[in-house]
């Protein structure tokens, strides 16, 4: 059995089925859910001095430490590179997670500028969270089978926890062959086509998730996407017939390095305990985390704003520049014992132990 298809038999357990947990449902929190819009009306706007020289700084930085890694003879100073290119690159990609959310006229040319510059070179372009991530904020399809970004984690076994995490390793060779090989078959194969686009072309963590095919105008921006990234993909595999295969293996290892960032992080942006059913918007934000300060290292693990993610479960379309600013509000607002300040968490380590213990507890 594949990976998938433990989780999926291991989430079939919990989600409706005969050993789910019955929770009595959370109501909502009418005075927090006013107060977070209310309060937020006048920091509401994109602002392209933030997004733009945020977005180029840190690819800039990315590719040019992933240079010197590549180049480098000093073993130390590779792998110091390499560090910092996994974070500056990571930093980068989650602008993905913005581009989903912002009003497609905020801010003219960024779609284009960071699928070419970001999301292209590291083989993810933006369609592939595009019409994906918005079913996550679905009112009625978050945490639930049909919530391409959930799985109960909490309910499932020990053994899904490091699986989950450690799966992320193999993402960058996977696009390279996605791209490069099965996309130009998927050209000459209606059949494998249906299925790349189903089951392969969406960064969701919900093997039992399948992608309905992309119409209008989106249709054609995942052509050209999708083009873009396998002639992208063809020519880097060409390229390690002339250079050699170092520059490749260096990039695959700073990209996985980046993809286990991404999974650990996405491993603590909810405590995963939803047991299918729907959900109430305060019991999804109360599910979803808030790491506020003073935490320093969030700031490279959840960069870009998704140090408050519970928050942005709140409000799904408040860039990630006013985030920090709504979250001081809220709490004065609201004060230190309220719904809102039982979604604020310490760090990484005491999530993962949590969700761990949780786990343990089912063995």
């Amino acid at each position: 059995m594949t990976l998938h298809g433990k989780i999926e038999a291991d989430t079939g357990t919990v989600m409706g089925g005969a050993d789910a947990i019955a929770r009595p449902p959370v109501p909502d929190d009418a005075v927090m859910l006013r107060a977070a819009v209310e309060l937020t009306r006048d920091i509401s706007a994109a602002r392209p001095s933030i997004y733009w020289p945020d977005m180029m700084g840190s690819a800039a930085l990315g590719y040019g430490a992933l240079a010197l890694a590549i180049l480098t003879d000093s073993t130390a100073l590779a792998l110091a590179a390499g560090v910092v290119a996994a974070l500056a690159l990571y930093r980068a990609l989650l602008f993905i997670h913005e581009l989903t959310h912002i009003h497609r006229n905020a801010l003219p040319g960024f779609r284009l500028a960071w699928n070419i510059i970001v999301g292209i070179p590291m083989l993810t372009p933006s369609f592939m969270y595009e019409g994906v991530h918005t079913l996550h904020h679905a009112r009625t399809r978050y945490g639930t089978a049909d919530d391409p970004e959930y799985l109960p984690l909490a309910l499932m076994k020990p053994w899904s926890l490091p699986l989950f995490v450690i799966a992320a390793l193999l993402a960058p060779p996977a696009l390279l062959v996605r791209f490069a090989i099965l996309t130009p078959l998927g050209a000459l194969f209606p059949r494998l086509r249906r299925l790349l686009w189903e089951r392969y072309s969406a960064l969701s963590i919900n093997p039992a998730f399948r992608r309905r095919p992309p119409e209008g105008e989106f249709r054609r921006m995942v052509f050209w996407q999708e083009t873009g990234a396998c002639i992208w993909a063809v020519l880097v595999l060409a390229s390690t017939q002339f250079i050699g295969w170092r520059p490749l293996l260096v990039a695959v290892a700073v990209f996985s390095a980046t993809a286990l960032l991404n999974q650990l992080r996405t491993l603590v942006a909810h405590l995963w305990e939803n047991d299918g059913d729907a959900m109430t918007v305060t019991a999804q934000y109360l599910d979803s985390v808030n790491v506020p300060p003073p935490v320093p290292a969030v700031l490279l693990w959840a960069p870009v704003g998704l140090r408050y993610h519970a928050l942005h479960h709140l409000l799904p379309s408040l860039p990630y520049h006013s985030l920090g600013e709504a979250h001081q509000r809220l709490v004065k607002h609201l004060g230190s014992q309220s719904t809102y300040m039982r979604a604020s968490h310490r760090g990484m380590i005491p999530l993962v132990m949590r969700i761990a213990r949780s786990t343990i507890s089912r063995a």
